[in-house]
């Protein structure tokens, strides 16, 4: 077995003869290169309105779930202030005690700005571990939390921008020997800006054109321990624009189109080298033989991505192994609609794509909305379209959002 290994490897990769040892360069197969981070609960949309147009929020209309997309949106409500519920269940095939948690709420301090604040609680359920039959069970509830507020100041009458700071506590790691084992935590920062143009009168219509765009979780990385691997933050770039046709008084419908990237790192296209030993000495790589590695992996194509967030951030636009081509697979992309009548009724539509080598999502969604005297009800669905089946597919989620001291200030 040892004999067909090398010499797959020496008749697959590429090695270089020397007078007394040869190197060999070990690629495996890295087509695919998803970027991964800590804390990935920061991307999940916990709002059903948000999830019901595709996951997008960036560039759509204020509501209270503003604070999870686009702070800086609560300074165009015509709501005095308003708190919104939600949960979201996770993996419901498998399991019913894992889902996301998002409770939020915003004030309009007074014509030019406003704060916000929210929490974001992921559990992952109950863990048991037993030792054996007649041994106590140990019970383990990892889970990770967002704590975050946001000021958003209006500064002219058609844009807004906002500040949003986020505690951020990930307790993953599983005590089962009484180690003394802590939870990792650390801070980001949101920076977004939202556009929304005056009614405009077109041939059969009347229109509003939106805007915005959302620089989120940009901080320090993170780790667990001491000696432990330093994880990047979500940090994520959201571009939005829009249009709402407004036929009527009652009827309007707004059609959104966002674009998202990981402002993190593309891991590289690694490398090791192997030194060849010719134990019989006979100039050839055979049985008798063997390779012993000469150091830890080196990168073969792309950059190091050991580097601190503020570097990442930059490096991220072009350290791709593929080069440009592959930096524009990073995209994702969400096309959304929202039918509304009265204001009282609302009907969704989305679509989102992410390339198959970043990580594969790709799915349909559709929602509904519902408004009685101040609350507004709010479900959405989702339909996987790709061979990577969803944790989400197949799962019903609800929102609950109160707006209070509706009217008392205008749009413009």
């Amino acid at each position: 077995m040892k004999l067909n290994l090398f010499t797959l490897l020496v008749l697959v990769f590429a090695f270089n003869l020397d007078a007394q040892n040869t190197v060999v360069e070990i690629t495996p197969n890295q087509d695919s290169r998803v970027i991964t981070t800590g804390m990935p609960f920061l991307l999940i949309a916990p709002d059903a309105r948000a999830a019901g147009m595709g996951d997008m929020g960036v560039a759509t209309s204020t509501d209270a779930f503003s604070q999870k997309w686009n702070a800086s949106k609560y300074v165009f409500s015509t709501a005095k202030s308003g708190f919104s519920l939600s949960y979201t269940p996770y993996l419901s095939k498998l399991v019913n005690d894992i889902g996301i948690g998002y409770v939020s709420y915003f004030n309009r301090i007074n014509e030019q700005s406003a704060f916000g604040a929210s929490l974001t609680y992921f559990s992952l359920g109950e863990i048991e571990f037993v030792d054996d039959e007649f041994s106590e069970p140990l019970i383990q509830k990892p889970n990770e939390l967002a704590l975050d507020i946001s000021y958003s100041l209006r500064l002219d009458d058609h844009f807004g921008m906002g500040v949003a700071m986020r505690y951020l506590r990930s307790d993953l790691k599983l005590n089962t020997g009484g180690n003394d084992i802590n939870a990792a935590s650390t801070f980001g920062v949101d920076i977004t800006g939202y556009y929304q143009s005056e009614e405009k009168a077109y041939n059969d219509f009347n229109g509003r054109w939106r805007g915005g765009f959302a620089i989120q979780n940009l901080g320090p990385k993170f780790k667990y321990d001491e000696g432990g691997q330093e994880n990047f933050q979500p940090t994520n770039l959201r571009l939005g624009g829009g249009f709402d046709f407004i036929f009527d008084q009652y009827n309007k419908l707004g059609v959104t189109l966002e674009l998202s990237k990981l402002l993190v790192p593309t891991p590289p296209i690694t490398a090791q080298r192997f030194e060849y030993i010719d134990n019989n000495n006979d100039g050839e790589f055979n049985s008798g033989d063997e390779a012993v590695s000469t150091d830890d992996d080196f990168v073969l194509e792309g950059q190091d991505n050991d580097v601190d967030f503020i570097s990442g951030v930059f490096q991220s636009f072009g350290d791709a192994p593929g080069g440009g081509k592959e930096e524009l697979k990073e995209f994702t992309y969400a096309i959304g609609a929202e039918y509304l009548y009265q204001e009282s009724f609302a009907f969704r539509l989305g679509y989102f794509n992410e390339h198959e080598t970043k990580g594969a999502r790709n799915f349909f969604a559709l929602g509904a909305g519902f408004k009685y005297n101040v609350m507004n009800i709010d479900l959405s669905y989702l339909f996987s379209a790709s061979k990577v089946q969803s944790p989400l597919e197949s799962t019903l989620r609800f929102s609950l959002t109160f707006n209070l001291g509706a009217g008392e200030y205008k749009e413009y």
